[in-house]
């Protein structure tokens, strides 16, 4: 089988022409099969990766988006009172009010406009319920203060200017005083001021949600129970992991049955080009095919031999379209979250998962081509093969 397995590859070296062309073939395949799935997990991380298991979001039962809740003071007060939130230092509770709202901005290259989501936040706690957010340049807002901080894709991706620029919207002009890296999750794409100077801005009587951090993260279902069970409050708990993951879910769900779609429309004619060239390859090396079996190869060594050439082949096409794909990484696009129609940048994510399943996609459509050429292969008869000129 060694000594099969070295003609076959020599064979490939001599039609490599030929076989360069099937693996690019290939290749593109896999490049776009690897691209979506690329798409579809750097959504999710850019979404799930915003939240911390040990906080939890308080928005209304009937909502699924925080632009699309309300909760009233009285019960803001009632969700700060509960005992499973967790306290610093100072003996202060780690729960924050938080408003959120939509403005249009003009992105940069473009020039249209698109919605970007605005968050009125606790200067004091919702920094330090959120660590992964640290400033880049200049400074945090002063609470009270017509001032904003900007998420970097905002920074870079729409026409805001630079720190000591201006943005008008809820009726009053916000200096820009500082932007900051949130490590690739939605809060890039947001930005933040306080939380009481916009409500009065944007004459919002009622916050949109809160979050808070638990004392112990299994404590979560005696909260949730709790708060379902008070007849003072219309609003739920969610873990905050879990509240940004289904936010994802369906525009995540949504690229892969497209792109995966698309993708084996397009397989389909590399399964065929690979079939044609191993049928090529079988129709050559027919006299020598006979020869093998007089020398007293057997059928399924002469079936295996193709297979893994065909294999082969498609293995080489899928490192090629893998490689090609790991370059996406350093793009970042943008598009509209569904769950709450505000502009939202994330960053293709190659994974050790998404490689594997790219190779053995790719060695997939190896064996489908190669199959009936190769049969075709291990069922000539000996005398007919070599009589073939």
């Amino acid at each position: 089988m060694f000594l099969l397995t070295q003609y076959s590859y020599r064979n490939l070296w001599v039609r490599r022409l030929t076989t360069l062309l099937t693996s690019g073939g290939m290749g593109l395949v896999v490049f776009v099969f690897s691209a979506v799935l690329m798409l579809a997990d750097g959504l999710e991380k850019a979404l799930v990766s915003t939240g911390s298991r040990d906080n939890v979001v308080f928005i209304r039962r009937s909502a699924e988006a925080e632009v699309q809740s309300i909760i009233e003071r009285d019960q803001a007060q009632i969700l700060e009172s509960l005992p499973e939130i967790d306290t610093n230092s100072l003996g202060q509770k780690l729960v924050a009010r938080e408003l959120v709202v939509l403005i249009s901005l003009q992105k940069l290259q473009t020039r249209s406009l698109a919605n970007v989501l605005v968050r009125g936040v606790n200067p004091q706690f919702s920094r330090e319920l959120r660590p992964q957010i640290r400033m880049v340049s200049g400074r945090p807002f002063h609470p009270g203060a017509a001032e904003i901080v900007i998420g970097k894709n905002i920074a870079q991706r729409f026409s805001v200017g630079g720190l000591g620029q201006s943005l008008s919207f809820g009726m009053r002009d916000w200096t820009i005083v500082g932007v900051f890296d949130a490590e690739g999750t939605g809060f890039d794409s947001e930005v933040w001021g306080d939380v009481d100077l916009m409500m009065a801005s944007f004459r919002r009587p009622v916050y949109s949600s809160m979050i808070a951090k638990l004392r112990d993260p299994s404590d979560f279902e005696i909260l949730r129970n709790r708060v379902l069970d008070d007849p003072r409050l219309t609003v739920e708990a969610k873990r905050e992991t879990s509240y940004y993951a289904a936010q994802s879910e369906l525009m995540a769900r949504f690229i892969r049955i497209l792109g995966i779609t698309l993708t084996l429309i397009f397989s389909m004619g590399a399964v065929i080009g690979s079939m044609v060239t191993m049928y090529a390859a079988v129709s050559y090396r027919t006299a020598e095919i006979g020869t093998l079996r007089a020398l007293g190869f057997r059928r399924t060594t002469i079936l295996l031999a193709f297979l893994t050439e065909s294999v082969f082949v498609s293995f080489i096409g899928g490192l090629i379209g893998l490689g090609a794909a790991s370059f996406m990484h350093r793009l970042t696009i943008s598009t509209l979250n569904w769950q709450t129609f505000s502009e939202l940048s994330f960053q293709f994510t190659l994974s050790t998962s998404i490689a594997r399943s790219a190779l053995l996609f790719a060695t997939t459509m190896g064996l489908v081509g190669g199959l009936l050429p190769a049969l075709r292969a291990a069922c000539l008869n000996i005398v007919t093969a070599l009589r073939y000129r």
